[in-house]
C-alpha cells in the first residue's frame, strides 16, 4: 500500500513543478498554511481568542494571533495591517490619555467647590517659608514685570546723565533697582488695602492675601511701613535734591489706587507714577533737573505706559469674557 502511494505522490510533485508559478501560488493559497495548525482558528463561542485580562497591557507590543488560511502574499498583508492597526491604536491611546490629563487639569481649575482656592505654584511656594509667602504675594514678587516697568525709566535717565564715553554708575543702577522693587511692592500693598472689599467680588483678585483673609489689614499696614522704611534707607543715600524729589513720588503712589474710582483714565495716572524715575535718575547723577532732557523722556514714558496698560486691560477683559 505504501509502495503504491509513493509513486503517486512523486508524480504529483513532478506535475506541480511543471505548472506555471501563478497556478502554483493559487493552489497554495487554497491550501491550509502551517500557521493554521500552529495557531488554531478561534472558537465560535468565544470571538476573542486571546483576551487580555490586564487592561493596562501595552497595546503596542506585538502579539501572535490566528491567521486565516490565505496565501503567503495575503498573509503578509494581513500581518502588516495588524501591525499598522496596533501602531494606530497606540497613537490613539496616547492622544486620549494626554487629552484626558489636560481635561482633568482644566476641570480641576474650573469645577468643584475648591476650584476657586487653587493658586498657581511659583518660586514663592518652593523657596520661601510659609509665613513669608503671603507678604511676598502682597508685594507681587512672583510677578516681576511691574518692577521692570518701574525700573527701566530710572535706568534710561541714569544712562543719559552719565558722562560721555563712560558707562552708567553701577551703584546707582543697583540702588534704583532695589528701590523700584520696594516702591512697586508698596504700591501693590496700598492698592490691596484700599480695594480689599472690591477684590473679594472679582474672580481674578479674590485670592489676594488681604482680600482672602490670609493677612489682616493691620498686617498689611505693618508690611507697608516695613517697605517704606527700606525705601527710605535707599533714598537717604542720594543727594538732597533727589531726596525731596523721591519723597514727592509717594503722593502719586498712595493716590493712584483711588483714581479707578474718580476717573476713566487710571492708565494716565499710572504713567505719571511709574515714570517718575525718569526725573529722579537724572537728579541723582546731576543734582538737578534739565527740563530739555528729562521732560521729553518723562512724557514719552507716560504715553508708553498708556499703551501697555491699555493692552493689558483688554487682555484681562478678553480672558474674563
Amino acid at each position: 500500500m505504501a509502495w503504491f502511494r509513493l509513486p503517486r505522490a512523486y508524480l504529483r510533485t513532478l506535475q506541480q513543478q511543471q505548472q506555471p508559478l501563478s497556478h502554483r501560488l493559487d493552489s497554495l493559497s487554497s491550501s491550509r498554511p502551517l500557521s493554521h495548525y500552529i495557531f488554531p482558528p478561534p472558537n465560535p463561542t468565544n470571538p476573542n481568542p486571546n483576551p487580555n485580562p490586564n487592561p493596562n497591557h501595552d497595546s503596542s507590543s506585538f502579539s501572535l494571533s490566528p491567521i486565516k488560511p490565505f496565501g503567503y502574499k495575503s498573509r503578509f498583508n494581513l500581518e502588516i495591517g495588524h501591525f499598522n492597526s496596533s501602531l494606530a491604536g497606540q497613537i490613539q491611546n496616547a492622544c486620549i490619555s494626554t487629552s484626558s490629563g489636560v481635561a482633568e487639569k482644566e476641570g480641576s481649575k474650573t469645577n468643584g467647590d475648591d476650584a476657586s482656592k487653587t493658586v498657581d505654584t511659583s518660586w514663592i511656594d518652593l523657596y520661601l517659608p510659609k509665613k513669608a509667602q503671603p507678604y511676598a504675594r502682597l508685594a507681587r514678587l512672583d510677578k516681576p514685570i511691574g518692577t521692570w516697568l518701574l525700573a527701566w525709566p530710572c535706568f534710561w535717565s541714569i544712562t543719559l546723565a552719565a558722562s560721555p564715553g563712560n558707562p552708567p554708575d553701577i551703584k546707582l543702577l543697583t540702588l534704583f533697582g532695589c528701590g523700584a522693587l520696594l516702591l512697586r511692592g508698596a504700591g501693590c500693598t496700598v492698592n490691596d488695602l484700599l480695594d480689599r472689599d472690591i477684590d473679594t467680588k472679582v474672580e481674578r483678585t479674590k485670592l489676594r492675601p488681604v482680600a482672602s483673609g490670609v493677612l489682616t489689614p493691620f498686617q498689611g499696614i505693618c508690611f507697608l511701613g516695613f517697605q517704606l522704611l527700606l525705601g527710605l534707607g535707599i533714598l537717604l543715600q542720594l543727594n538732597n535734591y533727589s531726596r525731596v524729589l523721591g519723597a514727592s513720588s509717594l503722593l502719586l503712589v498712595f493716590s493712584y489706587p483711588l483714581m479707578k474710582r474718580l476717573t476713566f483714565w487710571p492708565q494716565a495716572f499710572l504713567g505719571l507714577t511709574f515714570n517718575w524715575g525718569a526725573l529722579l535718575g537724572w537728579s541723582a547723577v546731576k543734582g538737578s533737573l534739565d527740563p530739555a532732557v528729562v521732560f521729553p523722556l518723562y512724557i514719552s514714558g507716560v504715553f508708553w505706559t498708556l499703551v501697555y496698560d491699555t493692552i493689558y486691560a483688554h487682555q484681562v477683559q478678553m480672558f474674563l469674557s
